[in-house]
């Protein structure tokens, strides 16, 4: 049932069902494997038949095979056709200066890390030059500090800016997205978050009106991630309202006033129009 969710019905029902394939079930086939273990002693043991324990430890495993796909062992994309997940926005480039694309796009090759989740099925991290050194310095990375600009018009519905920016490659966080702004699109009344944002930097507070271009923080090295960059994507739901950051239909996500696709892909190098002008 949970994989025709996933495969069939989509949305937020897929988003759900996925998340229990992938992170509960594992979880429940591991404890089953064990008790099967025991039994099939004890029935060794007392000289009984055990032919149920063993078609019951099978199952179990079946249970467990999901984790292969959350480790990346096996690289599962979420089956969802770019067709068919609606609506789309089209936004501008949020940064001013040459970008690149770390992660993004539509295949499991240009964005791994994004692509096997449905909230993020077409999330983006963006970088500069120099990026992928390996320094525990932020002010090392080219993208620190830089400004960030509201890529649409729309609400402000979180802004927050309280988290510390970590080392890059240690996990001392709180909160997976870290310091972050999330916008209400007018056009669509769905949702854009923008993470990993500067502590202190963000200058918008839930409640505030954004026009496109406006300022609204500084990138830095907050939450869950290996090295300064931007985090940005898409979403059906109010990710203020959501179980968990994970529990969310993703949905496509598009760029104007930049040089070549409007889906850009891992290792593009995006020149925004500012820069050629």
């Amino acid at each position: 049932m949970l994989w025709i969710g996933v495969f069939f019905i989509n949305g937020i029902i897929g988003a759900y069902a996925w998340a229990l394939l992938k992170m509960i079930l594992p979880i429940l086939g591991v404890f089953g494997v064990f008790i099967n273990i025991f039994l099939f002693i004890f029935c060794m043991v007392k000289r009984k038949k055990n032919n149920k324990v063993l078609v019951n430890f099978i199952l179990n495993l079946v249970l467990i095979f999901p984790i292969l796909m959350t480790m990346n062992i096996i690289e599962f994309i979420y089956p969802i056709d770019i067709e068919r997940a609606e609506p789309s926005v089209t936004i501008k480039w949020p940064l001013a200066e040459e970008t690149i694309i770390g992660w993004g796009g539509d295949s499991i090759e240009d964005n791994l890390i994004h692509v096997t989740w449905p909230s993020e099925r077409w999330a983006y991290d963006l970088v500069m030059n120099p990026y992928d050194i390996g320094s525990k310095n932020n002010e090392d990375y080219g993208i620190w500090d830089k400004e960030v600009y509201s890529p649409i018009s729309g609400v402000v519905i979180a802004a927050y800016d309280g988290e510390k920016d970590i080392d890059p490659g240690s996990e001392d966080f709180t909160l997976l997205e870290g310091n972050h702004v999330y916008i209400k699109v007018d056009e669509t009344g769905t949702y854009l978050l923008l993470n990993h944002l500067k502590k202190d930097s963000v200058t918008v507070k839930e409640g505030d009106r954004v026009n496109a271009g406006d300022v609204i923080g500084r990138i830095g090295n907050s939450g869950s991630t290996s090295e300064p960059h931007l985090h940005i994507h898409h979403q059906r739901q109010d990710p203020t309202k959501v179980l968990h950051p994970i529990l969310a239909e993703g949905l496509p996500l598009y760029f104007e006033g930049i040089n070549g696709e409007a889906m850009p892909k891992k290792g593009d190098i995006i020149i925004p129009d500012i820069l050629k002008n």
